[in-house]
């Protein structure tokens, strides 16, 4: 089924940035209904689920954060269809291919790296016997992902949501943690733990892809500023994880 600009026009009175419109389960978008949701950052509900990119669906076991699904693909640099990729092309969104050059592929795998260095973590908090950060870097993990496919996707990226805090409430107790946790800000050396070291690894690392995700969508834009806030907010809840782990030491 392929959903046309018209179809999705008519569920809105006057289009508005954010605003929800409803599409059967499975369905295909045409590509100016395409650019229609791009343009007004318009979040996808499918009949009977969520809302694509709503706080709280991201928080899931694994799948693969893109699907490689739409017409045939063009290149973004010749527009022609793409039957047969060439090694040095890869897939910008679900109708074009791009080099792999391009600034959206090197965010997408800088996140992808990420990624597996969270759960690399959650490995070795496992062994360690830290279940509540074995969850808590579950759900880092799966906001990755979620990032992953908001930038694939082309649409706004979800809130992030860590043991019940709203991004705000974590933000605040990095910048004041004594007022909020009962300890001063880190600083770490060798006695601290490899797993206190791979957090503020991981914390410096999200703050580089930040600025890169604020190179790759330079301001104005619609989604790409809510991935540039979310990789801002994943780094203050890798500080957080940090400044609980201190806090329980004491």
């Amino acid at each position: 089924m392929i959903v046309t600009e018209a179809e999705l026009r008519d569920q809105l009175r006057r289009p508005v940035a954010g605003a929800k419109v409803t599409v059967a389960a499975g369905a295909r978008l045409s590509p100016a209904a395409r650019d229609f949701v791009k343009q007004f950052a318009l979040v996808l509900v499918e009949e009977g689920g969520a809302a694509e990119g709503q706080a709280g669906d991201w928080d899931h076991d694994a799948v693969f954060p893109v699907a490689l699904s739409g017409e045939t693909p063009r290149c973004t640099q010749c527009g022609t269809g793409v039957t047969s990729k060439p090694s040095a092309l890869t897939q910008l969104n679900s109708s074009h291919y791009a080099s792999k050059t391009h600034p959206r592929i090197k965010l997408r795998g800088r996140v992808d790296s990420l990624h597996a260095r969270v759960l690399w973590m959650q490995r070795l908090a496992h062994e360690a016997g830290e279940e509540a950060l074995v969850a808590d870097l579950a759900s880092l993990a799966a906001y990755c992902r979620e990032l992953i496919s908001a930038e694939y996707n082309e649409r706004p990226a979800a809130e992030l949501r860590l043991a019940g805090l709203d991004p705000d409430t974590m933000h605040r107790a990095t910048h004041d943690p004594r007022s909020i946790l009962g300890v001063e800000h880190l600083t770490l050396d060798h006695h601290d733990d490899e797993i206190q070291h791979l957090l503020n690894l991981v914390r410096t690392e999200s703050r580089e892809i930040e600025i890169l995700a604020l190179e790759t969508f330079p301001s104005p834009h619609d989604h790409g500023a809510t991935i540039c806030h979310a990789l801002n907010r994943i780094s203050s809840a890798f500080y957080y994880l940090q400044l609980r782990r201190a806090a329980a030491c004491r």
